[in-house]
C-alpha cells in the first residue's frame, strides 16, 4: 500500500528534538537552558518540569501515534478493534504511563509537591479512552480536554492513504470533542494540500474553506494570526496560550509555520517559544515534511529520533 510516511517521520523527529524542552512555561527560564546553543533540539539533560524520558524519546502525543503505526504494520484489518488493544497495552495497566499516573495521583495528596515523574507521561484523553475501552463503551475518545492526540493518532492511518472522510472514526477513538475533531480535520486538510503540491497550503486552505460554516472559526482565527505575522513567535504563543488546548495551540503552529522558510527553522522557533511545544511541533514538523520532502528533515535529528529507523523501514 502506497503511504506518505515521510511526513510522520517529520512528526515524530520534531517531537523527540522538542521533547527534552516540553512544558516550560517560562519563557525567559527556558532562554537560560539554551543559551548559546544555536541548535538545542535533544538537549541531553531533562528541562521539563512535569516529567523526564531519555532524549531521543517522543512524548505521550506522538506516542499515540506510534501506536497507530504499529497497529497499521501489524495488517490492515480490524484496525478500529486492534488500535484499542493497542492503547491498553501501551497505555494501560502494567505500562509505564499507567503507573506514573497512579504516581501522580498520589502526590497530588502531597502538599507543596513539585517533584518530575520519572518516565512518560500519560494525556488526559489517553486516560478516559483507556477507562472507556475497558467499560466496553461504543464512544471510547475523552471529553474533558480539547488537545491534538485524536491528530496524532490519526495521523499514520492518513498516510497511508486513507481518505479525508474516514479520519473522524479514528480520531474519535481518543476524543469525542468537537473542538479536538475540527481542528484535527483542519491540519489534515492543510498537510493533503501540501502533499498535492499546493504553493500556499494554508492560504489555499482559506480560500477554499472561507464561505464553509464548518470551517468557520478555524479560518477566522488563521486570518487573525495573519494580521499578526510580524509579532514575535514567543509573544504569539503566550498571546494565544502555551498550553495544549485548540484553538491556540493550532493557532500558534500556523503562526510559526507562515514565519518559517523551512523544517529546521519552524521546529526551532517553536522549541524556543516554550510551553506545549511539542504538541504544536507534530502538525509543524508533518507539515513541513509534506511540503518540502524528506530532504528537509536534518538528518542528524533523525539519526538521534529513537522511533526514527522503524519508520524508515516503512516508507
Amino acid at each position: 500500500m502506497k503511504n506518505n510516511l515521510h511526513v510522520f517521520l517529520g512528526s515524530t523527529v520534531a517531537d523527540a528534538a522538542a521533547r527534552p524542552l516540553h512544558w516550560v512555561y517560562n519563557q525567559k527560564k527556558l532562554l537560560t537552558y539554551i543559551r548559546g546553543k544555536k541548535d538545542f533540539t535533544f538537549l541531553k539533560k531533562n528541562k521539563s518540569p512535569f516529567y523526564s524520558i531519555k532524549t531521543g524519546k517522543v512524548s505521550g502525543y506522538n506516542d499515540i501515534g506510534q501506536v497507530m503505526f504499529k497497529t497499521l504494520i501489524e495488517g490492515h484489518s480490524n484496525i478500529e478493534k486492534r488500535f484499542k488493544r493497542n492503547i491498553i497495552q501501551n497505555f494501560g495497566p502494567g505500562s509505564i504511563y499507567w503507573k506514573n499516573y497512579n504516581l501522580r495521583a498520589k502526590y497530588r495528596k502531597v502538599k507543596d509537591w513539585r517533584g518530575i515523574i520519572k518516565g512518560p507521561w500519560i494525556h488526559q484523553n489517553i486516560i478516559e479512552t483507556i477507562k472507556n475501552i475497558r467499560k466496553g463503551k461504543k464512544l471510547t475518545g475523552g471529553r474533558k480536554v480539547n488537545e491534538s492526540d485524536g491528530f496524532c493518532a490519526a495521523l499514520p492511518y492518513f498516510l497511508y492513504g486513507h481518505s479525508l472522510k474516514s479520519l473522524k472514526k479514528i480520531i474519535s477513538i481518543v476524543t469525542v470533542s468537537k473542538i479536538s475533531l475540527k481542528y484535527a480535520l483542519a491540519k489534515f486538510h492543510i498537510i493533503d494540500l501540501a502533499l498535492k503540491g499546493s504553493k500556499n497550503p494554508v492560504k489555499e486552505f482559506t480560500l477554499k474553506y472561507k464561505k464553509n460554516s464548518y470551517f468557520k472559526n478555524v479560518v477566522k482565527g488563521i486570518n487573525k494570526v495573519e494580521r499578526l505575522k510580524k509579532k514575535s513567535h514567543p509573544f504569539i504563543v503566550k498571546k494565544l496560550g502555551m498550553a495544549c488546548s485548540y484553538p491556540g495551540t493550532f493557532e500558534s503552529s500556523i503562526h510559526s509555520i507562515l514565519n518559517s522558510s523551512n523544517y529546521k527553522s519552524a521546529i526551532l522557533k517553536t522549541i524556543k517559544a516554550g510551553g506545549c511545544n511539542c504538541s504544536r511541533v507534530n502538525f509543524i514538523g508533518a507539515y513541513f515534511a509534506a511540503f518540502k520532502g524528506i530532504k528537509s528533515i536534518p538528518n542528524s535529528w533523525i539519526k538521534k529520533t529513537n522511533a526514527a529507523d522503524r519508520i524508515l523501514k516503512q516508507n
